[in-house]
């Protein structure tokens, strides 16, 4: 337990102390977020201010996670997607930043590059033995997927990284409610190392080391969140966005936990869903469902203020993970012993 509290304590302060330098060299380099021209006239304020601030995410989790860890293979197989997905957001972000326009990554190329990270991760749970039953509670059925399980990941993964994606476009917004999944996460796994065993050396090593990458990720972005409140000193871009989300995904899987992350991730479902609606929408009947997707766009339309629509965002996040918590601890962790 000592363990997760000093990496989240210290990814935090990492993150706090290194940002006003780091937000400088952002500055310095006019490595400046480019903003849409049909979004609202308010965020066009934003033009210019500093991006790539997930780097401060990741660097900030990185040494905790390596001080700490147990090198289990499930804490590292979350490690390594935060890091692969965080890259792919990288690489989007420079196209921005070096071609001075919103439009970063092909999206095909941003899919692909996530089937790769997800072959990787379907490997790795293979190797590690986890069930290919996908649980539904209340109900209590263990569904059988077999080879259509590696489709789930692909779907869990670049969902979760796209969903944070979309909902990253409000200051505070995203890294807040990844926050709060995060959060949820740790708890979740240290609730199951202290159930595993009565003598700590016998406890369930996984579910610590994955407890250390939620907190060393909720400090970093908590540290991150000291600059990123409105107004924001610096946007994680996609760097930071695509790293939360690929982890948040990559921690449903490994914590057998697939279904809740519609719980967890709740918030980026509704964004993701928002934006699937507009489309289908405008395309088919020639309406639009909402007066901008994704849907945080539509309540800044409706002249609420960015402050606002944040704290919302983040209740009903915190509602939800409750939600999802009470659900693993009644009914997910005699599934996950027996995986």
């Amino acid at each position: 337990m000592e363990r997760v509290l000093a990496a989240g304590i210290l990814a935090m302060a990492i993150s706090i102390l290194a940002g006003p330098k780091f937000i400088d060299f952002l500055r310095r380099n006019e490595f400046g977020q480019h903003i849409r021209e049909e979004l609202p006239a308010e965020h066009h304020l934003k033009q210019g201010t500093p991006t790539m601030g997930g780097l401060l995410i990741v660097f900030s989790m990185v040494i905790p996670f390596l001080a700490l860890s147990k090198y289990t293979q499930a804490g590292l197989t979350v490690f390594f997607v935060t890091l692969a997905c965080g890259a792919i957001g990288f690489v989007d972000d420079w196209f921005k930043v070096r071609h001075r326009r919103s439009l970063g990554l092909n999206g095909r190329w941003k899919l692909l590059l996530l089937a790769g990270i997800t072959i990787g991760v379907g490997w790795s749970a293979h190797d590690i033995g986890l069930s290919k039953d996908v649980y539904a509670p209340i109900l209590d059925w263990r569904i059988t997927l077999s080879f259509g399980f590696y489709l789930l990941l692909f779907i869990v993964i670049a969902g979760a990284a796209n969903g944070a994606n979309l909902t990253d476009g409000i200051d505070g917004l995203a890294v807040g409610v990844a926050m709060i999944a995060l959060i949820t996460f740790a708890a979740m796994n240290v609730v199951t190392w202290i159930r595993s065993a009565r003598a700590t050396d016998l406890r369930d090593a996984s579910a610590l080391d994955l407890a250390i990458l939620g907190a060393a990720l909720t400090g970093g972005a908590i540290g991150f969140l000291w600059y990123n409140a409105f107004p924001a000193e610096v946007i994680m871009g996609d760097t930071g966005s695509m790293a939360l989300g690929g982890a948040i995904g990559a921690f449903a899987v490994m914590t057998k936990t697939e279904l809740l992350l519609l719980l967890i991730g709740g918030i980026f479902v509704v964004e993701a869903v928002s934006v699937i609606l507009q489309v289908v929408s405008f395309r088919y009947w020639g309406r639009r469902v909402f007066l901008m997707a994704p849907i945080h766009h539509h309540f800044a339309m409706k002249a609420w203020s960015e402050t606002k629509i944040m704290v919302r965002f983040w209740i009903l996040a915190a509602i939800m993970c409750a939600a999802a918590f009470a659900f693993y601890y009644r009914y997910y962790l005699d599934f996950r012993a027996l995986r």
